[in-house]
């Protein structure tokens, strides 16, 4: 038996097998907790278990998996049973937008409530909840966003997405409220850094494109770039600091434009360059554009503006820091050349 002084504590955290989740779980094991996870199908298990401890040291028995989907009831109850801590991070992510808007406000909304609604009854001491700066830089803020900013879901501006996660994140504040239950929240910017495994989203997504040579020329789109293990890092400090229970968190560091992201790629990665685009595309062309492409449809709205948040309250209150911008995109990029999913150049091909 563990010692009462040495009692492990048990901290649920949903969607294991996604990019922001694996870094949590890895962080959480290494500093001596016990990690249970959520899958939607329990034979990717082993798989998660085997990428998630490669490089863990300590006890690796340490690692259990849940079946549950967001979008049913079943499973919750089991999965929440025992533990201390719920962080919850599961929540689709789409490389365009979906047929309907439905398909990412429902499940995102009401998985968060299903979510809440057990680690209430489980009596947990707190939940940690992953929301975006998709909830706070789409209304009527101006730049830098701070918490105190929330996106308008009724705006033009407000894609399904963004939608998704205003109304997710509006939900379970309004559930904590009225349930007294510890909730934090944590709004990052655009998540890059190192892969631990094939898997990933739309943010490394953009750069395997970039470094793919898929663009010619960038839209005058950007965002504040944060790197995933930092963001697992505010996740993990929102456990237990005595201070951040009913507060959300924005964790980034510096907006940059797809074009300062394409100039950093070409001068890390200096034999992609030729695939790295360096002009700009009008506006107006993306407009055009987004009457065909979902893709453009994404971003037609946000053309030119500047989307940079505040983190002074996270670096303040929790303690966090942040890396270097040009380092997690490296990172992200270095991992995606590891796993032979970018295509060789010419030269690096011989």
């Amino acid at each position: 038996m563990v010692p009462a002084e040495r009692k492990i504590t048990t901290i649920l955290v949903t969607g294991i097998g996604g990019f922001l989740a694996g870094h949590i779980a890895q962080q959480l094991l290494e500093q001596g907790h016990a990690v249970r996870g959520t899958v939607r199908r329990i034979d990717t298990a082993p798989q998660i278990a085997a990428r998630l401890c490669r490089q863990l040291s300590g006890d690796k028995s340490r690692l259990e998996f849940a079946k549950a989907d967001l979008c049913q009831d079943d499973g919750w109850a089991q999965a929440v049973e025992g533990c201390d801590y719920v962080i919850h991070t599961a929540s689709p992510f789409p490389a365009g937008l979906p047929t309907h808007e439905d398909d990412l406000v429902v499940p995102a909304r009401d998985g968060a409530l299903r979510v809440l609604r057990t680690a209430h009854e489980a009596r947990v001491r707190r939940v940690v909840m992953t929301s975006s700066i998709a909830a706070t830089n789409h209304g009527s803020g101006t730049p830098p966003f701070t918490e105190a900013d929330w996106t308008d879901p009724h705006s033009p501006r407000a894609t399904p997405y963004y939608k998704a996660k205003t109304l997710a994140e509006r939900a379970a504040w309004e559930f904590a409220r009225s349930n007294a239950l510890e909730l934090a929240v944590i709004n990052p910017g655009m998540i890059f850094g190192p892969l631990s495994g094939a898997n990933f989203g739309t943010s490394i997504g953009l750069l395997l494109q970039l470094m793919n040579g898929k663009f010619r020329r960038l839209p005058r789109f950007g965002f504040p770039v944060v790197d995933v293990r930092d963001v697992a890092d505010a996740h993990i400090k929102a456990i237990t600091h005595p201070a951040a229970s009913g507060q959300r968190f924005l964790v980034a560091g510096k907006f940059l434009w797809l074009k300062d992201i394409s100039e950093i790629l070409a001068r890390d990665f200096p034999e992609y360059a030729s695939r790295l685009p360096t002009k700009e595309m009008p506006d107006w062309l993306v407009r055009v554009m987004a009457t065909i492409s979902p893709m453009s449809r994404m971003i037609v709205h946000e053309l030119g503006r500047d989307l940079s948040v505040d983190s002074s309250k996270a670096r303040r209150l929790l303690g966090w820091s942040s890396r270097d911008e040009a380092e997690c995109i490296r990172a992200g990029v270095q991992s995606l050349i590891d796993l032979k999913l970018i295509k060789p150049t010419s030269k690096g091909s011989k």
